[in-house]
């Protein structure tokens, strides 16, 4: 477990109490080597730059073993002046030299020259762990990050889905299923267990509130289907002429997990283990609970909808406000009109009704008359977790409360029911991160629409 900090003393410290309890420890401190960077944004010098990265990288080095020092925005910086700071940090006892093309400006080729370039610099280098770290501005992050690993790294920083700041990192399962499906052309591979990809893209996606893409690669709800006849035949042969990777090698097989309205607590805990999930207790019976209401809707409920299930249950904000009931007249002669019944944090109810655009519209600004916060809807996204008329529906919204932006998701075979889970979860999260007294608040009075 690494924590990151500036080469300032206080955030070296900070991130050494942060990972003092894991069991394998690492301070990642960094600074910027470019120009651009030490003039405009440090608005200091070279040789303070080599100065606060010697004290960064000793002062991390005295508090745990293992350190990895980045010289920021380092494929837009000198590369001389960028391998004298790196040589620094492997001199004062760096584990980790890790080479950032911060704002994806770099090539492939580039970058494989930059890097091959650097180890001639720095002998030293060859006695560490080269690491690189690939922004996708340029949509060149997997590559860069390729001709990274191919220069000599053996760390490659990314992330599940690709998310991140701006246009995201190099994504994980795309690197993991590179290696896997050509790692034999460069002598090079990954004892990543590959069947947990699908599933783990669909938990973070659902955790974060950042939809994955229907034609993502190796994660897409689209990168295993084929809807061209040609291409249709040559997957159902034997041996596929338009697949160059298995499906079920990124883990889509277990999406064959079944169950029905019959089946009991005991098959839903054996099929949630099967899936990963340890559920007991309380938790059990709650996911239980929901898992027969959405089987009384479903003809049969997936391993899929199981995940979608248990992570909208046991999904690490518990949402301090919640929806507990809602009706919507809606017609085509005037507009849709919603009612809400709301549980406040301190446990009241309270009710509200207004009219939108839309039924969902319309439920949004009932809640926000029940709880009198005038949230703005910013986001939003409804995607199918199964196929089928009785398709369990996700709800993805970002809404703004007081200049704060917030997250959340909500899942129902209803996607208006599922709209107001997510909205109760953003809002929560909103009403924390504004610093709002909504706890002290007393029950509100229902509210009509004018």
């Amino acid at each position: 477990m690494a924590g990151l900090a500036r080469t300032q003393t206080a955030d070296v410290e900070s991130a050494a109490a942060a990972v003092r309890h894991a069991a394998r420890p690492r301070i990642h401190t960094f600074i910027s080597t470019s120009d651009i960077h030490i003039t405009h944004q440090l608005r200091t010098t070279r040789e303070d730059v080599k100065g606060q990265a010697r004290a960064a990288v000793a002062h991390a080095r005295s508090l745990v073993d293992d350190v990895e020092f980045s010289p920021m925005d380092a494929t837009r910086a000198d590369l001389e002046f960028t391998a004298e700071v790196v040589a620094i940090a492997v001199d004062e006892g760096a584990t980790t030299i890790n080479i950032p093309d911060t704002v994806g400006y770099t090539m492939p080729h580039e970058f494989d020259a930059y890097l091959r370039r650097l180890y001639e610099l720095v002998p030293a280098l060859r006695e560490v762990t080269l690491s690189v770290h690939c922004h996708d501005d340029l949509g060149l992050a997997v590559a860069n990050s390729f001709a990274g690993v191919l220069a000599g790294a053996r760390q490659v920083e990314c992330a599940v889905n690709g998310i991140g700041e701006r246009a995201g990192n190099a994504s994980l399962e795309e690197i993991i299923m590179l290696l896997h499906t050509r790692g034999d052309a460069v002598g090079l591979h990954t004892g990543a267990v590959t069947q947990e990809i699908s599933r783990t893209s669909r938990l973070v996606s659902r955790l974060t509130g950042y939809a994955v893409q229907p034609n993502k690669a190796v994660v897409g709800r689209n990168a295993f289907a084929h809807e061209s006849g040609i291409h249709q035949d040559g997957v159902l042969k034997e041996r596929s002429t338009y697949e160059i990777m298995d499906a079920t090698t990124v883990g889509l097989e277990a999406n064959q997990i079944v169950l029905g309205k019959h089946s009991g607590r005991h098959a839903l805990r054996q099929a949630l283990e099967e899936l990963g999930y340890r559920v007991d207790g309380e938790a059990l019976k709650h996911a239980f609970e929901r898992f027969k209401d959405i089987a009384d809707k479903k003809k049969q409920v997936t391993a899929m909808d199981l995940e979608a299930l248990v992570t909208d249950e046991l999904r690490d904000e518990v949402a301090a406000y919640e929806l507990e009931w809602f009706e919507v007249e809606a017609s085509s002669r005037r507009p849709p009109h919603a009612t809400v019944g709301v549980t406040t944090p301190e446990g009241h109810s309270v009710e509200g009704d207004f009219t939108g655009d839309g039924p969902v519209d319309a439920v949004f600004r009932a809640i926000g008359a029940a709880t009198g916060m005038d949230a703005r809807l910013r986001e939003f996204r409804v995607d199918a977790v199964t196929g089928g008329e009785d398709a369990l529906g996700e709800v993805s919204v970002v809404l703004e409360l007081n200049g704060h932006t917030a997250s959340g998701q909500g899942v129902s075979t209803d996607i208006i029911e599922a709209a107001g889970r997510a909205w109760m979860r953003a809002l929560s999260l909103a009403v924390r991160k504004a610093g709002l007294d909504a706890l002290s608040q007393s029950p509100a009075e229902p509210v009509t629409a004018p």
